[in-house]
């Protein structure tokens, strides 16, 4: 079965809700959790971060030179999500969810740009759509300016499944298998992959 990936602004936005779902953590986050600062999360409704979601996308505007992500498809069924823009769009990221240790560069260099999020629809995972999403990210940014492409998965101790979609940030070998390499590894679990332009 085919895989096809496309700008966020090119999917409806009831294909990216059926990725989402009704229920679980990607439907209660709707890719809010590294937008938005820890002191207003909890005040946000989930109403108010869909609401946000479908400004940062522009789903259905195919003429939109701006959005926040990609939508995958297999066979024509909305299948999967990745969130992919400028680094600085991350104040979350940028400041409290990776560590910067060995690190000395800009954190608000506007041409790096990150993968913060995957979501695989139920029913569709194990078939490569985050793999899929990771290589279209590649080309997304490549072709929108970026100077570089980062993602900050994490690794999960041989043996040990994930739990509660902890690997939403994705795994190394998604990233890997995309082009990116390690560049740094701040925590036990945590990498920071990365392609240079």
């Amino acid at each position: 079965m085919a895989i096809t990936v496309v700008p966020a602004n090119e999917a409806s936005w009831d294909d990216l809700q059926a990725v989402f779902g009704r229920r679980g953590e990607a439907a209660r986050c709707q890719c809010q959790w590294f937008k938005v600062r820890d002191r207003d999360w909890k005040s946000l409704p989930v109403e108010a971060r869909a609401e946000r979601l479908r400004d940062q996308t522009d789903c259905g505007d195919p003429q939109s030179g701006t959005t926040s992500g990609l939508v995958a498809y297999l066979d024509g069924e909305p299948v999967g999500w990745c969130a992919v823009e400028p680094r600085t769009a991350y104040p979350r990221l940028r400041f409290t969810r990776v560590p910067w240790t060995g690190r000395d560069e800009d954190r608000d260099d506007p041409g790096v740009w990150a993968v913060t999020c995957f979501v695989t629809r139920v029913g569709y995972r194990r078939r490569g759509v985050s793999r899929a999403l990771a290589r279209a990210a590649v080309d997304f940014a490549r072709d929108r300016g970026a100077r570089a492409l980062e993602g900050y998965p994490l690794v999960l101790p041989p043996g040990r499944e994930a739990t509660w979609g902890e690997l939403y940030v994705g795994s190394p070998s998604v990233f890997a298998d995309a082009g990116l390499v390690e560049v740094s590894h701040p925590t036990p679990r945590r990498v920071v992959m990365r392609i240079d332009f």
